[in-house]
């Protein structure tokens, strides 16, 4: 399915005056952003990465020193770009010693645009030498992401060439839901490999948990906000 969006919010976000909802660490959250949240909306960088952040500071924080989740905007960087460049931004990251890296992929081509309609999951997994993708529109990323995976590659300091595997994921039944996909595979991935919640993938992340996920980061950014 295709999906419709753009990374950069709406065209109104840039006329009217935008309020921040919330300050997290290194997220920023406006009330254009929140408003994605509600049913069926296109997710942008900015909420994607805001989960991201969530999953590394508070949800799965006890497991910081084996796991990296790669900001979108650092993975469109990784996709657009090449050579010591890509140093400056992943040599800080120490991705050698990371287990799994968890990277959300855009199909946005353009160096100098926002944009892009669909999002999907890469997966680094240490112990099996492979990058696994998940992707809810049957596999319309995997040129994007077999491109990001050979782009940090040598920043994983493997042994042997790293396989590429197109993954046995969940797929969405509208056309927005990309994204929210994307935060719900990683969240149970990082149950799976953490905590060895060996759940059927295809039975937990499903159409209903995604809306009902929708909600839930919804009520989670409102704690935050009243918390903070």
């Amino acid at each position: 399915m295709a999906d419709q969006g753009n990374t950069d919010g709406n065209d109104m976000a840039a006329v009217l005056p935008d309020p921040i909802v919330l300050s997290y660490h290194d997220s920023l959250l406006r009330t254009s952003d929140f408003k994605l949240l509600d049913n069926y909306e296109w997710l942008n960088d900015r909420v994607i990465g805001f989960a991201f952040q969530y999953f590394e500071k508070d949800e799965f924080k006890d497991f910081t020193n084996d796991v990296a989740f790669i900001s979108p905007e650092v993975t469109q960087f990784i996709k657009l770009n090449c050579g010591d460049e890509l140093g400056i931004f992943l040599e800080p990251l120490r991705l050698e010693s990371k287990k799994y890296v968890f990277l959300a992929v855009n199909d946005n081509a353009s160096y100098t645009l926002a944009g892009g309609s669909h999002w999907s999951l890469l997966l680094f997994v240490r112990s099996d030498n492979a990058f696994y993708h998940y992707d809810s529109a049957r596999h319309r990323n995997v040129k994007p992401a077999k491109f990001i995976a050979a782009q940090i590659e040598i920043f994983l300091r493997t042994k042997s060439k790293i396989h590429f595997f197109p993954a046995d994921g969940p797929q969405q039944e509208n056309s927005s839901d990309c994204g929210m996909y994307v935060i719900a595979s990683t969240e149970y991935l990082c149950n799976y490999h953490f905590y060895n919640k060996e759940l059927p993938m295809l039975d937990v992340v499903t159409a209903e948990s995604v809306e009902s996920k929708r909600k839930e980061l919804k009520d989670l950014i409102q704690h935050l906000k009243e918390n903070t």
